[in-house]
């Protein structure tokens, strides 16, 4: 009976030990991916920047500017592409939507992310685009890796649409969680004009004829959760100028908008609290279950053999009394 149970615990013992790196190894990789209907809002602001007015061309100290951004998965889009390529896939159809103080539209900038719905790396497809405009991304957008590496990453600029890398600078300590700390300079780069413009009826291919050109530079600033590879936060120091040209007659240049860019506090709240509780779900999948199951496999392997030694070992005999020697009566 000892051995049977033996042979039981031994055989527990073997799958657990072989369902150790299955899960992290083989399970994680498949299970742990970006939802294709995800839907996020964030809400940015920079207080006391500088906006141009497009009606007087003139730049004006404004108290508040705050930029909409928003992601939603389109789920169609990609079960489409997933026909064409051996992988998951996610398409995010994303909106920047900045608003001055009067809540007034200063512009609105949208775009599709194709990418890999567990390692984010680009996918190139049809629509894959930056404000009407075709691209081919090259390095990761609005989220790192699962298990985010201490190092550079290559990152896309949909404003100056470029990679550029984005640099590693050390692990912190934000609101409880330990994140990685990046931070990415854009230098001042000639950039496009958006489709959409404040004012009715002018159009980016008028104000190009002209030959005043527009001038962007930022540097982007992201503290990510690496086991998720999520952003908990992130700020820009962003600069734009219009310059040269007729448009603007005897002056160089002129800002059109120049700000320190924030996420809001509600908001910022919100994505710690939802990265918390993804994190948990990583942790079982690449530590807590993992060791647990190796663990219990050790544990199961010595009472296996706990099991086996005491069955082995030879029990005290009774002496049979017809084997005994006669005694002689005198």
């Amino acid at each position: 009976m000892r051995r049977k149970a033996a042979l039981v615990l031994l055989a527990a013992a073997v799958f657990f030990a072989a369902l150790s790196p299955l899960l992290r190894w083989y399970a994680f990789p498949r299970l742990a991916k970006v939802p294709s209907h995800q839907y996020q809002t964030m809400v940015l602001r920079a207080e006391n920047a500088t906006l141009l007015d497009y009606s007087t061309l003139r730049a004006e100290k404004v108290p508040e500017v705050t930029i909409v951004q928003t992601l939603k998965g389109n789920v169609a889009a990609s079960e489409g592409i997933e026909r064409t390529v051996d992988r998951d896939v996610v398409v995010w159809d994303g909106l920047s939507y900045v608003v001055g103080p009067e809540g007034e539209m200063v512009s609105k900038i949208p775009e599709r992310y194709i990418f890999d719905a567990h390692t984010q790396e680009p996918v190139h497809a049809d629509g894959e685009m930056v404000d009407g405009d075709p691209v081919r991304r090259r390095g990761i957008e609005f989220k790192w890796p699962f298990l985010t590496e201490k190092r550079d990453y290559e990152y896309f600029d949909a404003q100056a649409r470029v990679t550029a890398p984005i640099h590693y600078q050390g692990t912190r300590d934000f609101r409880g969680l330990e994140v990685y700390y990046f931070e990415q300079t854009i230098p001042w780069t000639q950039v496009p004009y958006p489709k959409t413009l404040p004012v009715k009826g002018m159009t980016p291919e008028a104000l190009t004829e002209t030959g005043t050109t527009r001038w962007y530079t930022t540097v982007r600033k992201f503290w990510v959760e690496p086991l998720t590879g999520a952003p908990v936060y992130g700020e820009e120091i962003h600069r734009e100028e219009l310059r040269g040209g007729a448009l603007l007659g005897d002056r160089d240049k002129v800002t059109a908008f120049a700000g320190h860019v924030k996420m809001r506090e509600d908001y910022i709240r919100h994505t710690v609290d939802l990265v918390t509780s993804h994190r948990t779900l990583v942790l079982l999948m690449t530590s807590y279950l993992p060791w647990g199951f190796l663990a219990l496999a050790v544990l199961l392997l010595a009472l296996s053999l706990h099991l086996e030694v005491r069955s082995r070992r030879p029990s005290a005999r009774t002496p049979d009394p017809a084997s005994a020697p006669e005694q002689i009566s005198a």
